[in-house]
């Protein structure tokens, strides 16, 4: 019978993975949150956000963080490293699928249950794959009860999950609420765990990476992802403030139509000038007479001749008469 130790190190990867989960859940509520205050791209490039603050650092990392603590007497667990990756794009994936169709539907009971069917579905996939991942000569088989319970588990966090990411806004019900989900994450995790038991048989022999040399490293690039993801989320404005600006420049748009000029507001544009061609002259119209008489250029004249100065007769008086 092989002795397997799921809490090698005591309280010190259940509480650090509970607190990393709650963390990503608290980074993936804000994101859901500030994705509601927008449409579209802008929305869709929220989710995106707030699938690899769930998935990656909420999901995935609080799960190895828990299996650094898992270890066998006499032996070294290794990691197959394709698998392992698979598994956190796989977390990143299916939340992101279940934010998407949650986010982007018409509301109501059926897209929050088929999202969070997805959500579960693929979490618990994520679970198994990861444990798969480990290489060890020892076989593995799992209690089906247990597996069946780990995945209803899954199904019914993803579900709240989703049904907490559609109302919740201020800050202090996203600590509640993130609080909340990494319960329901870690007892998932370690269902899962309890699932599984583990006997001396003959595992396919496979090279692979010790915890050391590969997931510390990882650890340490999603922390750094992590930071980044908060960093973002300090830096934007709240989905009350987003709400606030939108309504402050709906306001200043109304009032400045409002203030401008009648004239200003509906006037037309400048017609061009209409230019009538000129008309033929007719024979008889009837507002001839009324017609101002149009003008005859100057005809040349002819050169004049110096006229000579006349000089007057001379007048012959006649005689006087003496006696006059």
């Amino acid at each position: 019978m092989v002795t397997v130790h799921n809490f090698s190190y005591g309280l010190l990867n259940p509480l650090l993975g509970y607190a990393v989960s709650c963390l990503g859940a608290f980074l993936g509520l804000r994101c859901i949150t500030r994705a509601r205050a927008y449409a579209g791209f802008a929305s869709g490039r929220w989710l995106c956000l707030a699938a690899v603050a769930v998935g990656a650092t909420g999901i995935w990392t609080m799960h190895f963080i828990a299996m650094l603590g898992y270890t066998i007497s006499g032996q070294v667990i290794s990691y197959n490293v394709p698998v392992t990756i698979a598994s956190m794009l796989i977390a990143i994936a299916v939340v992101g699928v279940g934010l998407f169709i949650v986010g982007f539907g018409n509301g109501g009971l059926r897209p929050l249950v088929t999202g969070g069917v997805i959500v579960g579905v693929g979490v618990a996939s994520m679970h198994y794959l990861g444990m798969s991942a480990m290489i060890m000569p020892d076989s593995v088989h799992y209690n089906m009860p247990l597996f069946i319970l780990s995945v209803v588990i899954a199904i019914v966090a993803g579900t709240v999950a989703l049904w907490i990411g559609t109302w919740v806004r201020s800050t202090g019900a996203t600590v509640g609420a993130s609080l909340i989900m990494g319960v329901a994450v870690t007892g998932m995790h370690y269902t899962g765990m309890a699932a599984m038991h583990v006997s001396m048989g003959s595992m396919s022999g496979m090279s692979g990476s010790t915890a050391a040399s590969f997931l510390v490293p990882l650890l340490v690039g999603i922390t750094i992802v992590t930071f980044a993801v908060t960093l973002v989320i300090s830096l934007s404005p709240t989905e009350d403030e987003i709400h606030e600006d939108a309504r402050l420049r709906d306001r200043i748009a109304t009032e400045f139509s409002a203030s401008k000029p009648v004239g200003q507001q509906s006037r037309p544009a400048p017609r061009a000038p209409h230019l009538q061609a000129p008309q033929q002259p007719q024979s008889q119209q009837p507002w001839q007479h009324l017609q101002a008489p149009q003008q005859q250029p100057p005809q040349p004249q002819a050169p004049q001749q110096p006229r000579t100065p006349q000089l007057p007769l001379p007048t012959r008086r006649p005689p006087q008469c003496p006696w006059i």
